[in-house]
């Protein structure tokens, strides 16, 4: 709604940079710190409805994704629900996109369950620790560090994600037991005990997975409902509409009431969730210390333990919560405020951790139906924020959110008072959940973060991208942090290549023209002084030569010493070495190196007119009194 969309873009200041900090009291200061406030006085009651709406369909969701999430996170189910909720009431305070929902995800929980060893105690810790390092992000405004981590290293992540957390339920689907964690030892151990699968779990896991895609496809495929349509046409889209949002939990529900009803024959073919700690959890301090049967595990000794999980966690939820906030701004035409987003992430893992939460995030899946959803990675470009095509994904229950024509962050209330009343009232009804329906929730809601098409892309967009995508997914089968590092690492190698080999433009002629097509900075003096000895001083006759410096806007000491080198070479030759387009910044630089014999023309015609000895152009040195006048009251501002 357009209303609801400008009262969430009022949250943000209109640019960084470009205005004076508001004292940290004023009422912009409070609202871009508070985005309620913003809102909040032009709420209605049409809001109010399409909000308990969107509330409520993605409550649906949540219920059984969270029991699911908990399996991948190898911590009891109940969990899963701890975690679901906090991010609702802390998100209607701080957040700045109405359609963000933030609750436990698969790839957070495949991390939390390759961090924490299964223990609640380490998991409900990291959530703590990992809000408190989210938090000093925010307020130390770290998140341009997100930047670093590529496309590529980000695909390779999520399909390798997606492998493991997939292959790790078919265990779950085929009634298998005792099968390790460890992903290599999981494949060799499920294949080595596929004839010991149960055919009670395996039926209906197949079955549950088909009603899901059948229900997705349909909510793909059904009609837009037009004012004109007969009331009781729309009362059937309606109710397609419900039926398909929610077909999760109406999957779930089925596996329940089939198995209870063996239940009460006697006769139980599944292995069923069993029992959920009944009501809400309560409110403590994270554990700073955990007893075992060897004795006590101190705080130093859990955060050793934890080990590089205190990076990869609050790093990797960060990336998916905005990768989410800002697709679905862009799309929706509002924008948001990434270091609020970060403020929010890390109080919710913080407040979620007093509630024995583990560390969750904005849902990171990708829902590939409707043509709303498949615009947004294009639509997401064209505007000023980081474009979210790297991140290739539309994010499930944000996207519920956003389709069930959410107006506000008020929508998480609805959904955070259904888990809690799920958790009250309805834990003893989850003993009926057979796990392998759980295990196809699972798998169909992680297989589309595999993506197919990303090698195909980079293939004809950059080959050399393939690099640090399969790095990063071999890896992340090894260890997730080894894999995302290197991927990281081969990335910024890949970058720093191109800056200490930044391509040139060559002219060749009677006078020789180089042209840098990028920056020049320190790495790239050796290769700009080999191209222009080899073409220049060592032809024969040696030649003068022009560099043009359009495209340059800022130099270091180090390239300063090196074109001081040049220039003495080029003077030892009795020929000339002369600049051409040096911007601001770079005259500045030279002024105060104070290089001798260094001559500057405004337009390369000037310089080959000088050089050819032609008459009617001469050089600007590079002193104040030669520089134009223009550029010395930029020089001198």
């Amino acid at each position: 709604m357009p209303s609801s969309v400008k009262a969430l873009g009022q949250a943000r200041p209109s640019g960084a940079g470009m205005a004076p900090q508001a004292c940290c009291c004023s009422p912009a200061a409070v609202q871009r710190r508070l985005p309620i406030l913003a809102w909040l006085p032009d709420y209605s009651m049409q809001w109010l409805k399409m909000d308990f709406i969107a509330g409520l369909s993605v409550g649906l969701t949540v219920i059984p994704q969270a029991l699911a999430y908990a399996e991948v996170a190898g911590l009891p189910p109940q969990y899963g629900l701890y975690s679901a909720f906090m991010g609702c009431f802390v998100y209607f305070f701080l957040g700045t996109s109405k359609d963000v929902t933030l609750g436990p995800t698969a790839i957070m929980s495949l991390l939390v369950s390759c961090y924490t060893f299964h223990e609640p105690a380490y998991a409900v810790l990291l959530a703590f620790l990992s809000g408190c390092i989210q938090l000093a992000m925010g307020f130390l405004r770290l998140g341009f560090l997100l930047d670093f981590i590529s496309c590529p290293v980000i695909k390779g992540f999520t399909s390798a994600a997606a492998v493991t957390i997939g292959f790790g339920q078919i265990k779950s689907l085929l009634g298998l037991q005792n099968i390790p964690r460890q992903f290599f030892l999981q494949v060799y151990h499920t294949f080595r005990n596929i004839g010991e699968t149960r055919v009670g779990d395996a039926v209906l896991g197949l079955v549950c997975m088909v009603l899901l895609l059948v229900l997705k496809l349909m909510r793909d495929h059904v009609p837009p409902v037009h004012p004109e349509m007969p009331p009781g046409v729309r009362l059937s889209h309606g109710l397609v509409w419900t039926a398909t949002t929610a077909r999760n939990a109406l999957v779930v529900s089925f596996a329940a009431l089939v198995a209870y009803s063996f239940e009460v024959t006697g006769y139980q073919p599944f292995i069923l969730t069993g029992e959920i700690a009944e009501g809400l959890p309560p409110v403590r301090t994270p554990p700073f210390s955990v007893t075992t049967a060897n004795g006590t595990v101190s705080f130093t000794e859990m955060v050793q333990d934890m080990g590089a999980g205190l990076a990869v966690v609050p790093l990797m939820g960060l990336l998916e919560s905005i990768a989410v906030a800002k697709s679905f701004a862009s799309q929706n035409n509002y924008r948001i405020d990434a270091n609020q987003e970060l403020l929010a992430i890390g109080l919710t893992n913080m407040l979620g951790s007093l509630v024995s939460s583990y560390p969750v995030t904005g849902s990171f899946g990708r829902q590939n139906g409707s043509e709303k959803e498949a615009k947004l990675t294009s639509d997401s470009t064209t505007q000023g924020d980081p474009p979210c095509w790297k991140f290739g994904v539309s994010p499930f229950r944000t996207a519920v959110n956003a389709q069930s024509g959410v107006c506000t962050p008020a929508g998480g209330l609805v959904t955070g008072v259904l888990v809690l009343l799920s958790l009250d009232y309805l834990t003893s009804l989850f003993y009926y959940i057979p796990k392998s329906a759980l295990a196809a929730v699972i798998i169909m809601a992680v297989a589309p973060l595999f993506d197919t098409k990303i090698i195909g892309t980079l293939w004809r967009v950059k080959r050399l991208d393939l690099l640090p995508l399969c790095v990063t997914f071999l890896l992340c089968f090894w260890e997730v942090q080894y894999g995302i590092l290197a991927g990281t690492l081969v990335s910024v190698l890949i970058l720093l290549h191109s800056v200490a080999r930044p391509k040139m433009q060559v002219s060749e002629g009677p006078v020789l023209v180089l042209q840098p097509v990028s920056g020049l900075h320190f790495p790239a003096v050796e290769a700009l002084r080999e191209a222009i000895l080899s073409r220049a001083l060592e032809a024969s006759p040696p030649r003068c030569a022009v560099l043009e410096c359009t495209h340059i806007c800022s130099i270091d000491y180090t390239v300063v010493l090196g074109l001081g080198e040049l220039l003495e070479d080029f003077h030892k030759q009795g020929v000339t070495l002369a600049f051409v387009g040096l911007q601001v910044p770079v005259l500045r630089v030279l002024l105060s190196a104070d290089l001798k014999g260094v001559q500057y023309f405004s337009t390369l015609e000037e310089a080959e007119k000088y050089l050819k000895q032609e008459p009617g152009s001469q050089p600007y040195n590079i002193s104040e009194d030669s520089v134009p006048e223009h550029k010395v009251a930029l020089l001198k501002a």
